[in-house]
């Protein structure tokens, strides 16, 4: 099959084929075409990064089902309001017509099919069977893990399209956090017994970089200095990147990203001073805001006009207005828009180019869709920039960017690789601190407060390396990396950012120790302390605890109390593991006393 068999298609039709073969499909949509044709399969995973082109190869598939009479009509399953009307103005351009307000009763003469939401699906799964059943009906799952989201939804799913004639499921990130299964999704079991989806078709995010079909992505990390007055009514300080606890690293994410500290609106001016040299390149390039909810959107928005000087295009909601403030967004020129969550998947603006994480989403799923906003390329050296907090989580999926996941049905047996393989034991560790440890003062909770945070260049990642030495927000050091050029290919970013580290790293030798107020380590010699060594801090104080415990006769309860005391800072399930390490100290020395 050749993609002139496809008579639907336009000649300009996809608009971002690889370069010079603009009336072609790329190489990976014809590989999957020429597979599936030959397998005729009645079902179909196809896996391809974000920005790849899963549309294109659904639409011209499917253009060639119908012209070739093996089915009669297309439903198009999309996860949001949005996106379905996506698919429908895109299935206009290869001319086939999708109803994208289809709800009920028979469908007019001159639609082709529908377009429809799962959560649509998951009302009316018997309408939907039923048009399945009259006419042999191509389903066409986009983003099919979230098919998964609710039990509820993938039963649905099933019921409504079993008697499908074909099913063509998509995806970009085929994974999820639960165990959920996926309709219509094959699994197959791995060497330890775990049962693993398995795809028909794969076209990750490496392979996708090497054939210049997504931009590179270069991610930027902040840190920073964060004080925050706990539910207790404890005050607490921690640095972002230091090892915490997860509940102190979720508190000092949340004290970051409150708006009116100092970290966001330092990094908000740093990804606008990024934007600002990527536009010199791509004059129509754009930043998007990732926000946690509508309050932080709002703030954000205000906080770049005061920086910029013009208005950010806030998107609140998943309704008709924000679908036409994207769009109108697209295919303008403004510099940035805010948006809490319906820009994180799928939505197609390809002009973005810088982008902040300030959402404390932290699941590889959302980060994955988050980040494959940036990456879809228009022409070839375009490059992608994504500001971060310095979460150990987050620099660990940003370096897992060319990771190829599947969706684990089963829960791995104990002792085995999962998403925390320490979670199950910390939180047994962490009840039982609380059950001897000090009074907690859980009856007197108080609402979480973010008090103060200040912002600090901390890294750069990019392809699984680090670079960079930490840096004041608006210091030669970081407008170094500010000022990559926003046009480069994949190898001269690397040998760019090793030679503004390597010019760092002379200029700190040359300069006075007393003036060394940062730390003064390249990036790839200053690790984030993992989950798993704190883990491990809290472990050994506690084991000491308990041998002191037997060797003065006084409960646990009482040795952590004077330990906190003493030694300051807040109870043991939150401390940080400078603090663990001082009370180590001090009820060794204690112990060492008694002798």
């Amino acid at each position: 099959m050749t993609t002139s068999t496809s008579h639907h298609l336009s000649p300009a039709f996809p608009g971002r084929a690889p370069w010079g073969t603009a009336n072609k499909l790329r190489a990976w949509q014809q590989a999957a075409m020429d597979l599936y044709l030959g397998k005729q399969p009645r079902d179909f995973l196809a896996v391809a990064t974000p920005g790849a082109g899963k549309t294109t190869f659904a639409l011209t598939l499917a253009s060639w089902l119908l012209h070739h009479h093996v089915v009669q009509q297309v439903t198009v399953v999309a996860p949001t309001e949005h996106l379905k009307k996506q698919w429908a103005e895109a299935a206009a351009r290869v001319g086939i017509r999708l109803d994208p307000e289809y709800s009920a009763g028979p469908l007019g003469r001159e639609y082709h099919g529908v377009a429809v939401t799962y959560a649509g699906v998951g009302v009316r799964p018997m309408l939907h069977r039923n048009r399945c059943e009259q006419r042999k009906t191509l389903v066409i799952l986009d983003e099919i893990h979230h098919a998964g989201d609710t039990r509820s939804w993938g039963e649905a799913c099933f019921e409504a399209f079993e008697p499908a004639a074909r099913r063509l499921a998509l995806t970009g990130t085929p994974f999820r956090s639960d165990t959920n299964p996926i309709p219509f999704v094959s699994y197959a079991e791995d060497g330890e017994g775990v049962r693993r989806s398995v795809a028909d078709y794969t076209y990750g995010y490496g392979k996708a970089l090497a054939d210049g079909v997504v931009r590179p992505v270069i991610f930027l990390s902040y840190s920073g200095n964060m004080r925050w007055r706990s539910k207790a009514g404890d005050e607490l300080e921690a640095k972002l990147g230091e090892p915490m606890t997860r509940d102190a690293v979720s508190q000092a994410w949340r004290t970051a990203l409150d708006p009116r500290g100092d970290w966001m609106p330092s990094v908000l001016r740093a990804a606008d001073t990024r934007l600002t040299e990527v536009r010199r390149a791509i004059p129509d390039a754009g930043g998007l805001v990732i926000a946690s909810d509508q309050d932080s959107a709002r703030a954000y928005a205000k906080l770049i006009r005061e920086i910029t000087g013009t208005a950010a295009t806030v998107v609140l909601s998943d309704d008709t207005g924000a679908s036409k403030r994207i769009e109108e967004f697209s295919q303008g020129e403004d510099r940035w828009m805010v948006a809490v969550r319906m820009v994180s998947e799928g939505v197609d603006v390809p002009r973005l180019a810088v982008g902040v994480y300030a959402t404390t989403i932290s699941t590889p799923l959302f980060f994955a869709q988050a980040v494959g906003r940036f990456v879809r390329s228009r022409r070839r050296g375009e490059t992608a920039s994504v500001f971060l907090p310095t979460i150990p989580m987050l620099l660990g999926f940003a370096h897992e960017m060319e990771v190829e996941r599947d969706h684990v049905l089963d829960k791995p047996k104990k002792g085995g690789d999962s998403e925390d393989p320490y979670a199950e034991e910390a939180d047994l560790l962490k009840e039982a601190e609380r059950q001897q440890d000090e009074d907690t003062g859980d009856q007197d909770q108080l609402p979480f407060e973010a008090l103060q945070s200040d912002a600090v260049f901390d890294r750069v990642m990019y392809d699984g390396a680090e670079f960079g030495m930490q840096a004041h927000p608006g210091s030669e050091e970081e407008q170094d990396y500010l000022g990559i050029p926003g046009l480069l290919e994949p190898d001269q970013v690397q040998l760019l950012l090793q030679k503004r580290q390597a010019r760092q790293i002379a200029h700190s030798r040359r300069r006075p120790d007393a003036e060394a107020d940062l730390l003064e380590t390249p990036a790839e010699k200053r690790p984030v302390v993992t989950h798993k060594e704190l883990l491990e801090l809290r472990r050994q104080l506690n084991s000491l605890v308990g041998a002191y415990s037997h060797q003065s006769g006084k409960p646990h309860g009482v040795i952590h109390t004077e330990l906190r005391r003493v030694c300051g800072g807040p109870p043991t399930a939150e401390a940080t593991a400078g603090q663990l390490q001082q009370r180590i100290a001090k009820v060794r020395e204690w112990a060492t006393r008694m002798r």
